[in-house]
This record gives C-alpha cells, sequence and structure tokens, in this order.
C-alpha cells in the first residue's frame, strides 16, 4: 500500500516529510538500516545482517508499495530517512481484524515527536482497514520504547523468555504488547 505524502513539523520547528520509500531510496534505506542497527541492540537484526544488495532492497520497496496489507512510512528530515515504520495486517478470515507494527528511528532525531506522529499514522491506518487490534513486540530493557507505546495506548499481555540472545550470551525477554482499537 502507498502512503500518500504528509509533511508534519517536529518539536524542534523542523519539517519532516512521512511517505511511502520509492526505488531511488533503496542505497539510503540500506545505510539506514546499518546506522539502526548498530545504534542498539533492541532491533531483531545486527548490522551485518542488513541486506547489502540493492536489487534485493528494491525488490522489497516494491513488494510493500504493492501489497494489499502492508504499508511502510519512511520519515525524511532535511533529505534524510530519519525513521520509518510498517503496517502489517492480517490476511487469513480468521485473524485479518488483527496487524502487527513496527518502528525504527535513527537516535539522533529521537524525542523530536516523529515516533508518536508515525504511531497516529499507524493508527489510522489500521483503523481505516477495519483492524480492532494493533500488536508489537519489545526487548527487554527498551524502556524508551515501551514508555512510547504505552502513551500510544499498548498493553502488555505476555513474555517471551530467552526469546533474544545477544553476542555476549546474554539472554533478553521479548514483551507482546497489543492495543484495541
Amino acid at each position: 500500500m502507498i502512503f500518500n505524502q504528509k509533511e508534519i513539523i517536529l518539536k524542534d520547528g523542523r519539517r519532516c516529510i512521512l511517505r511511502s520509500p520509492k526505488i531511488e531510496n533503496s542505497v539510503d534505506m540500506l545505510e539506514f538500516l546499518k546506522v539502526i542497527s548498530s545504534e542498539t541492540h533492541f532491533l531483531l537484526m545486527t548490522p551485518q545482517e542488513v541486506v547489502n544488495s540493492v536489487e534485493k532492497e528494491n525488490e522489497f520497496i516494491n513488494s510493500i508499495n504493492n501489497s494489499d496489507s502492508r504499508m511502510m512510512i519512511t520519515s525524511f528530515i532535511d533529505g534524510e530517512i530519519a525513521g520509518n515504520c510498517q503496517v502489517s495486517i492480517h490476511t487469513k478470515n480468521k485473524t485479518r481484524h488483527r496487524c502487527d507494527v513496527a518502528i525504527a528511528l535513527k537516535s539522533k532525531f529521537w524525542n523530536l515527536g516523529l515516533g508518536t506522529a508515525l504511531f497516529a499514522e499507524m493508527i489510522t491506518h489500521a483503523k481505516n482497514n477495519n483492524c480492532t487490534q494493533m500488536e508489537l513486540e519489545y526487548i527487554e530493557g527498551n524502556q524508551r520504547a515501551k514508555a512510547l507505546y504505552e502513551k500510544m495506548g499498548f498493553n502488555t499481555y505476555a513474555e517471551r523468555k530467552k526469546s533474544i540472545k545477544l553476542n555476549d550470551g546474554i539472554y533478553l525477554s521479548e514483551f507482546l504488547m497489543l492495543k484495541e482499537l
């Protein structure tokens, strides 16, 4: 699905463009993924796992933009990718009232209201597509993300113990959250 371009003003007064990613953003998207995955261990991928093929990133962007059940919003500040989010609506009859959401921002763009703005767009999209439940996970220790999710109306309902294993051998739990719409 395509998200129509929208401009928002951040807390620091800068303008931010929200829109679906385009093929011409593939190289920048790969760099964005490398940066965010190196800034924190709270993402499921490591920098080494970022696909290094522009062709594969092009295919991924095309698959999202041409999908009936998935939508990605990429945010741009001063021409730089600041963050992105994705809504994936379940497609089976018994679960199509549910959607999974994910979000990631470069750390230098934290605390500007961007995460809140992206969540507001995902919530609107979910409601407009007849979802009555949004779901996400966060990794143990990620208090910043947990606070944002709770602010946006998500509640923790389960814990997956030892679901994440860091390179140093430490195990972390994942917490499952949902928001009823």
